[in-house]
């Protein structure tokens, strides 16, 4: 009679565990078919059952819900907007519940620092209990924190407590965070850097892109973009902060504690280096301490900078390419070819800033600043190059030509480098000067360091 009983308990459960799942299948059915017309207040009560009666179902629950609830309140106002904004913060922690793994993938730090954002945006938390989310969210997952606006919220809120004199937040601590979180940026630009290379190298190679890979082109292109304008925000944030003035005493203050820390000691001279500091004493210290302590890339660098500011020439290159050996990341390494490439500009050395920007180039085709920096180096050129004055102004259309390249490739600098090319295009000879010397179509050598040719348009 008990295993009766039991029996029909059992299928009772699964009847209703049937109609429970259909009716959550339905539902979420239901309200995605309205989500996708963005009729949210159609799609609200089927969302709250599926999210109430099967909140594991489906991450779509989250991912709509947030882009809804967001739509709510900024189409509301007084405690229905607040009830919104609340709901939202619940939502979020629903969603760490229910949903920290997406694909394989851990989401935890992306979850967390979205719903710092959120307490952030609706000043619905103190700055120290919002400073404490982001910080969560970094120590506990890093690898998923890489949105660009939480990670500059994260900096500036820190930033905020250290100029309202919290507890503990020294300048020195600043200073290691905004390290970290830079740090961060730049791992993140890199690794859209990297994804753009294997799409533009197939371009370039003359072969179609497919409908998808145009699609994550323009993708990688909008979020690089953003990273690198957050990136800059940040930096502007610390500029006043991290000046020779402030840097030089605090990091001698700090040198004997950290001479064997090879994070700390490349940090602090790469401030120094960043900020122009590098004449002072204290960089040739920390850059030795440095070098002796791991031999790296950033080191063998500094090394070569150190020699170039004493004019070895030879001694500088000898360190610039063993640093480039040393590297290891394809980025990193057109990273600091960029650098050479714009030491040897500083110096006239046009030939040279020309061989490793190109070098650049190879191990990070979308990098547009490289493009830029041969482009100003034939502008530069033009009154040097050509055998008339038609031909001088005719250089300009090579630089152009670069800062077009620039644009093409790099989204973060596209307005930048657009209006570079359309100013070297407008000191390039007219229509009226080609039909005047009447050489429409012809190729014109440039016999200086440029060694390049350029055809005539024709009219």
């Amino acid at each position: 009679m008990k295993f009766k009983f039991l029996l029909i308990l059992f299928f009772s459960f699964s009847l209703q565990t049937s109609h429970a799942s259909e009716d959550c299948m339905s539902n979420l059915s239901i309200f995605a078919e309205y989500y996708k017309v963005k009729n949210y207040d159609s799609a609200y009560e089927p969302w709250m059952k599926v999210r109430q009666e099967c909140p594991k179902i489906n991450a779509a629950i989250y991912s709509y819900g947030k882009r809804m609830l967001e739509h709510f309140i900024k189409n509301s106002d007084g405690d229905q907007k607040l009830a919104y904004q609340n709901d939202l913060i619940k939502l979020y922690d629903e969603w760490l519940v229910n949903f920290p793994i997406v694909k394989g993938r851990n989401i935890t730090g992306e979850i967390m620092s979205n719903k710092a954002q959120a307490l952030l945006d609706n000043k619905l938390a103190s700055k120290i209990e919002i400073f404490n989310t982001f910080d969560m969210a970094y120590s506990s997952d890093r690898a998923s924190f890489d949105d660009p606006k939480p990670l500059y919220s994260y900096f500036k809120t820190y930033f905020e407590l250290y100029k309202e004199n919290a507890d503990e937040v020294t300048l020195s601590k600043v200073f290691d965070k905004y390290e970290d979180i830079s740090e961060r940026f730049e791992e993140v630009i890199d690794g859209y850097a990297k994804q753009l290379a294997v799409i533009l190298k197939k371009e370039e190679s003359g072969q179609p892109l497919s409908s998808r890979e145009k699609s994550l082109k323009r993708a990688y292109g909008i979020n690089s973009n953003a990273s690198v304008t957050y990136l800059n925000n940040l930096n502007a944030i610390i500029a006043k902060e991290s000046t020779c003035e402030n840097l030089i005493p605090l990091y001698r203050k700090n040198l004997e504690e950290n001479k064997t820390n090879a994070v700390w000691l490349n940090r602090a001279a790469s401030r120094m280096d960043s900020k122009d500091c590098s004449d002072d004493p204290l960089f040739v210290e920390l850059v030795e301490l440095l070098h002796n302590l791991n031999p790296s890339a950033n080191s063998a660098y500094y090394l070569g900078l150190l020699n170039d500011k004493k004019g070895d020439i030879n001694e500088a290159l000898k360190f610039y390419n063993e640093s480039i050996e040393l590297e290891t990341d394809n980025i990193k390494k057109s990273r600091i070819l960029f650098k050479i490439a714009s030491k040897f500009k500083k110096t006239n050395q046009f030939s040279k800033s020309r061989n490793y920007a190109r070098k650049a180039l190879e191990y990070q085709p979308s990098m547009g600043a490289a493009y830029l920096l041969i482009a100003n180096l034939y502008a530069s050129s033009a009154n040097n190059c050509g055998n008339s004055q038609f031909e001088k102004r005719a250089v300009y259309w090579l630089a152009a030509k670069e800062a077009r390249k620039a644009a093409n490739v790099d989204a973060s600098i596209k307005k930048i480098a657009t209006r570079t090319a359309e100013s070297y295009e407008g000191r390039a000879p007219t229509k009226t000067d080609i039909f005047t010397e009447g050489n429409a179509g012809q190729v014109i050598r440039f016999s200086c360091w440029i060694g390049q040719s350029v055809t005539v348009p024709s009219l």
